[in-house]
């Protein structure tokens, strides 16, 4: 299973205080040298962390794969497709939340939507849709004719100690995607308390977790904090 690690939240630290460090390419570098498969940042429209000119330097920089997470809004649809990162993964984006929080309908005419995906794929990115664990939604998903769908995991985050509910919901919704022909990713909110069951998954092929890696890294370092979820989600793949 890939592990792919969001560096957003080391922009956030930046941020606060509007200076140069902590450096996301810094970050990327120590992420990859502790397992990760990836990297990924979501370049928002409010830019209220990742600026244009990280998505360029870690698109220079990063040794493994870059993962781009955007709406759809064309500006920023423009950037990526000049970019060329590895992979796209559009996403729902409102000014006021906190995080993003929750899949992407694929209701209607999706018009948006489909220019993102026409004009990404264009580029040659490949480009994967981030959406809830509903069989609908991903049958909408199968028809825009992406390669991949990250099926969203707050439910699960929310309820894990509660509930196996929504990990079953989770591994159906899995199943039934990877039966349209996409490739499964799953993330948002997994931890290192909860994210083994979600690795256990079969189905799904690439795990994107961010802020619980962050946080821990404050106190362990990157390199240590990505190892030590990278160990996580390899154990839950033993046979």
């Amino acid at each position: 299973m890939r592990l792919y690690v969001n560096i957003d939240h080391v922009a956030t630290v930046r941020e606060a205080r509007r200076t140069d460090e902590p450096d996301p390419v810094r970050a990327a570098a120590a992420a990859e040298q502790g397992g990760a498969d990836g990297i990924t940042v979501h370049l928002r429209e409010d830019r209220r962390h990742i600026q244009d000119a990280d998505v360029r330097a870690l698109r220079a920089a990063v040794r493994t794969v870059l993962n781009l997470e955007l709406g759809a809004a064309p500006e920023i649809v423009r950037l990526a497709a000049r970019l060329k990162p590895f992979q796209a993964t559009l996403v729902p984006e409102q000014r006021r939340e906190i995080t993003t929080e929750g899949g992407l309908a694929l209701r209607g005419a999706n018009r948006k939507v489909c220019t993102a995906v026409e004009r990404l794929t264009a580029a040659g990115i490949r480009v994967s849709l981030f959406i809830d664990p509903d069989p609908g939604t991903i049958d909408r998903a199968a028809a825009l004719g992406v390669p991949a769908v990250e099926l969203h995991t707050g439910r699960y985050a929310r309820s894990w100690r509660k509930s196996d509910a929504a990990l079953r919901a989770l591994g159906r919704a899995a199943a039934h995607a990877r039966a349209r022909g996409l490739a499964v990713h799953a993330g948002h909110g997994l931890t290192y308390d909860n994210v083994q069951p979600v690795a256990a998954i079969r189905d799904i092929e690439e795990l994107n977790i961010g802020h619980s890696i962050v946080s821990n890294a404050i106190f362990l370092g990157m390199e240590e904090a990505v190892r030590r979820m990278r160990q996580l989600v390899d154990e839950a793949r033993k046979p």
